[in-house]
């Protein structure tokens, strides 16, 4: 597949998704938006893929949403009536995109990550940042709201009363304060940033199930939305019950008695259960659990 605004490559098990627009500093576009969503497809589909790194080129992550034709991007149908269909935050489909993959998401931000350059990093399972790397929610400074689904992400990760000081503020805050906060998972000198992103995915990728990291990461996702443990224990018995029973859960314990590495041979494109393509097709755990009966 040919990219005109990200670069793409899978090594060792690893994909390494690239912003490359290094001249406007990789600031996102519809193109690129697009270009993300297929390449999260072609991620989920592909076995020999087992955790992703995204990154950008040059000095900057991404700079946020291109302003080069004003507030041109902003703009929707002239009625003035609002659609989904039509008019929905492309910086939204892009993190909707990300919050529905089978495969762990690393974000190694590696400069300037503002407006939605961070909000489409927060439905990643770990950011990592560069020393270089600044963070603005600067929405209100333009006169818009956050995006990208990030009234929901942004609480969740730093709670409440942090997400509200830097959205109504708009500042732009340096690594060390995203990593105080919980934003980002660890600070890196520049050198060291990938190689650390890199590290980590291979821990993924080399020690533990993909199917079980793909039921995994859908149950601990959503579960943040419940209130009470009810709803989990009906999920984890699913899980249970379901991969007990498997290939992958016989191989791991053998591995285990017998202190050798296991070899997790089920595969993501078609070996999740019934349940997960009837869970995605629903929408949320509950919507699930009712269908059941």
């Amino acid at each position: 597949m040919t990219y005109t605004c990200i670069a793409y490559r899978v090594e060792d098990g690893i994909a390494t998704v690239t912003l490359d627009r290094p001249e406007r500093l990789n600031a996102l576009t519809n193109t690129m938006a697009q270009e993300l969503v297929r390449a999260m497809d072609v991620i989920d589909a592909d076995d020999d893929v087992r955790a992703v790194v995204f990154t950008g080129r040059g000095r900057a992550y991404c700079a946020g949403a291109d302003l080069s034709g004003g507030g041109e991007i902003f703009e929707r149908d002239e009625s003035g009536e609002f659609r989904m269909d039509r008019d929905a935050d492309y910086g939204g489909i892009v993190a909707r995109r990300f919050f529905e993959s089978t495969k762990p998401l690393i974000a190694a931000i590696n400069g300037p990550a503002v407006g939605v350059g961070v909000t489409s990093t927060l439905p990643m399972d770990v950011r990592l940042a560069s020393e270089d790397a600044r963070f603005g929610f600067v929405f209100a400074r333009r006169g818009l709201v956050p995006e990208a689904c990030s009234s929901w992400f942004l609480p969740r990760i730093v709670g409440i009363s942090q997400a509200l000081e830097w959205v109504y503020s708009g500042r732009v805050f340096p690594a060390d304060e995203a990593l105080r906060a919980g934003l980002v998972r660890s600070v890196h000198q520049p050198d060291d940033l990938l190689p650390a992103a890199y590290a980590l995915a291979r821990e993924f990728a080399e020690s533990s199930a993909p199917v079980a990291v793909a039921i995994a990461r859908r149950m601990l996702w959503q579960m943040l939305g419940t209130g009470t443990p009810e709803l989990a224990h009906e999920l984890d018995s699913r899980g249970i019950f379901f991969l007990g029973r498997t290939p992958d859960c016989a191989e791991g314990v053998a591995a285990f008695l017998e202190k050798r590495p296991a070899r997790f041979t089920m595969k993501v494109s078609s070996d999740l259960p019934g349940y997960m393509r009837r869970w995605r097709e629903l929408g949320s755990a509950e919507a699930l659990v009712q269908a059941a009966g």
